[in-house]
């Protein structure tokens, strides 16, 4: 008979918990969620104050006898599961199945795996916190009402087992519209004009650009406008007028937080949200290190916090000085944005002397990528902001004013370790010179070069871009980026083509009849107040019932109307210009679970299908046919000549110009 019983979510934390727990104590695992909503209905009771309907999950039923024996065998029952609002719900339920009162103080959180935090949490057990509880609860009957009141409007209007999501459907939205703006998008020359000049004194040359005229900037938008400024500026003599000297200072970036790891995983390591939350998943429940057992490397993975605990700014502080030197350290705090749930740390590594490269051995490489990541950034965020020594001139030549900027990196600090990516991949700030210029000297024209560009439309998002969007509007929590993204592409509305996210014919045609039908819930504001009342619910200020009963009665009408409105509409099928082969009527474009099929409108009578073939406005560049537009095992594109291989050979992974 075992003393304790611990039950966690995981067998990997099962197994680095029992390791810092002597005596008679018993970890198991609930492999996540054993009870939740039955699928073969709402499982919402409408009439009786929207009481969830549980039902054990399918398929746990032995796992749950086992838990049962356990715990009737144990003197005292503790729920370790994750210190977040699903793990507080899947708390309750274990406490309901196990038929552990209410208020028996059995919950234990840990934000770190480590046999300091462990053995601190079991000291100091309380109550399930039945506010978290709540706000996971209102979160999952909200999204199974919106899902089953709105899927079957489309299974009749465009295709039976598709479904919609609340925060799936907004985030479906953005993306539709970010390829409208890109399709809509007219693009407007400018130019920029050179000159490359020489400072006789230090025998250099540096490269100024025009900016203004008369002091006022101007804009270039035609060839013309540029050779009349070339004309005004052929004789002239370049003055330096202006010379400022200063520095700049490049701040580190906060330790990671969810959504902050996500984007940088994506943009530095190539990782999708689902395989980075599943890499720290690993990391936070312990991974076996020599000499030491199996250890969790990292804190929790799921928090939108830049906190971090004293004892880890220590820690920190000592690691920088032994290895950078005491003029790397800068003691720094974070400020948390104002929805973020401040529950948890920021993500760290929990034993800072387990050095990436100390441990690499023991760790599998993706493993190794992103703990090295974690624990850079970290450390990073505890450093000394870089320097940089900057000069500004200005030169004018006639009355045309050119500028010239420059600067060195003086003192590297944090950007010893880790420099934060951008979207653009421009990792780090360019160096760029320009000499030890006097004001009203003159410097020497050597060439002057001018270069057309055109505005270029809004970049089509990423995996990394649409969780920065998602977090910057409110829209969905650290817990939901993943799922979220990872659900509107096995449902097919979206597709990957290299990083970037392109709504499928699929994806447009449900979100054109999701927004102009039910445009008070797919929309972003909506979507972002209802996660400021899943707060409210989480900090006891807000019943969840009262919550779903305000949202439902609006909602119900309008599902009503919609019904009413599309009861007599036909979504009018795309004619494709293939005749079908058996009764030669044109064949329409339908969609089924892999994509677009070519299908004849006969139907019943005529049952004829064959697979769709995409096609571009441009012909094969070897013998004129058609290019056909295939997808390789990869899901990656690439172009075919219709005729290959019977009498051409033209296959790319680029597009025919």
């Amino acid at each position: 008979m075992a003393d304790k019983l611990i039950i966690v979510e995981s067998p990997a934390k099962a197994n680095t918990i029992k390791k810092f727990l002597g005596g008679n104590t018993k970890v198991v695992a609930s492999m996540g969620h054993i009870r939740d909503l039955p699928k073969s209905k709402m499982g919402i009771d409408i009439e009786h104050d929207f009481e969830p309907q549980y039902i054990n999950i399918r398929g746990k039923g032995n796992l749950i006898k086992s838990l049962k024996a356990d715990a009737k065998k144990a003197k005292k029952v503790y729920l370790a599961t994750d210190p977040d609002r699903e793990g507080e719900a899947i708390a309750w339920h274990l406490a309901h199945i196990l038929e552990i009162p209410e208020n028996s103080v059995c919950r234990v959180t840990f934000n770190e795996i480590t046999k300091e935090a462990v053995q601190n949490s079991i000291k100091k057990p309380r109550t399930i916190d039945m506010n978290l509880t709540n706000a996971q609860q209102a979160r999952r009957v909200l999204d199974r009402i919106v899902g089953y009141k709105i899927s079957p409007v489309l299974w009749k209007k465009v295709r039976r087992g598709l479904s919609a999501g609340r925060v799936q459907s907004v985030a479906v939205k953005l993306i539709v519209d970010r390829e409208e703006e890109i399709e809509k998008f007219i693009p407007e020359e400018y130019w920029n004009i050179f000159a490359k000049l020489l400072d006789e004194e230090s025998d250099k040359t540096f490269i100024a650009r025009l900016y203004g005229k008369d002091k006022k900037k101007i804009e270039i938008h035609s060839e013309e406008e540029v050779k009349e400024i070339l004309k005004d500026i052929e004789k002239g003599k370049y003055i330096v007028t202006e010379v400022k000297k200063g520095q700049k200072k490049r701040t580190p970036a906060p330790p990671f937080t969810t959504s902050t790891m996500q984007q940088e995983a994506s943009r530095k390591l190539g990782f999708t949200l689902k395989k980075t939350m599943s890499v720290a998943q690993g990391l936070y429940e312990g991974v076996k290190v020599e000499g030491k057992g199996t250890v969790g490397l990292i804190t929790y993975m799921r928090t939108d916090s830049t906190r971090i605990s004293e004892e880890a700014r220590t820690a920190a502080k000592k690691e920088i000085v032994k290895k950078y030197g005491e003029e790397y350290y800068e003691n720094r705090y974070y400020k948390t944005k104002q929805n973020s749930q401040d529950a948890h740390e920021g993500i760290r590594p929990t034993y800072i002397d387990l050095d990436p490269e100390m441990i690499k051995e023991d760790l599998s490489k993706d493993q190794y990528k992103l703990y090295k990541l974690i624990y850079n950034r970290f450390l990073a965020s505890q450093m000394q902001a870089a320097i940089y020594d900057t000069i500004s001139a200005n030169i004018d030549v006639n009355n045309y004013n050119f500028r010239a900027t420059g600067q060195s990196l003086k003192f590297k600090g944090f950007m010893t370790l880790y420099v934060e990516a951008t979207d653009n991949k421009k990792d780090d700030e360019e160096e760029s010179f320009v000499p030890d210029l006097k004001e009203n000297q003159e410097v020497i024209k050597k060439e002057v070069t001018t270069k057309q560009s055109f505005t270029e439309p809004p970049p089509r998002y990423t995996e990394a871009s649409l969780v920065k969007a998602l977090e910057e509007k409110g829209i969905g929590r650290p817990s939901t980026y993943s799922p979220t993204i990872t659900t509107i592409l096995e449902r097919r509305y979206i597709e990957k083509e290299q990083k970037q996210l392109v709504p499928t014919e699929l994806g447009k045609i449900v979100n054109k009849l999701l927004t102009e039908n039910f445009s008070d819930i797919i929309n972003v504001e909506f979507t972002a107040k209802i996660e400021d009342d899943f707060d409210e619910i989480a900090e006891g200020k807000e019943n969840w019932k009262d919550v779903i009963q305000s949202f439902y009665g609006p909602f119900e009408k309008e599902v009503e109307k919609v019904e009413k409105d599309l009861e007599h509409v036909e979504l009018q099928e795309e004619v494709s210009d293939v005749p079908c082969d058996k009764c030669g009527r044109m064949m329409v474009i339908k969609y089924g679970r892999y994509g677009k099929f070519l299908a004849c409108p006969g139907y019943p009578e005529c049952k004829n299908a064959k697979p769709y073939v995409e096609t571009i406005d441009k012909p094969c560049p070897k013998c004129g046919g058609k290019i056909q537009v295939r997808k390789s095992k990869k899901k990656k594109k690439y172009y075919i000549c219709e005729n290959n291989p019977k009498s051409c050979d033209f296959i790319s992974w680029n597009k025919p110009k």
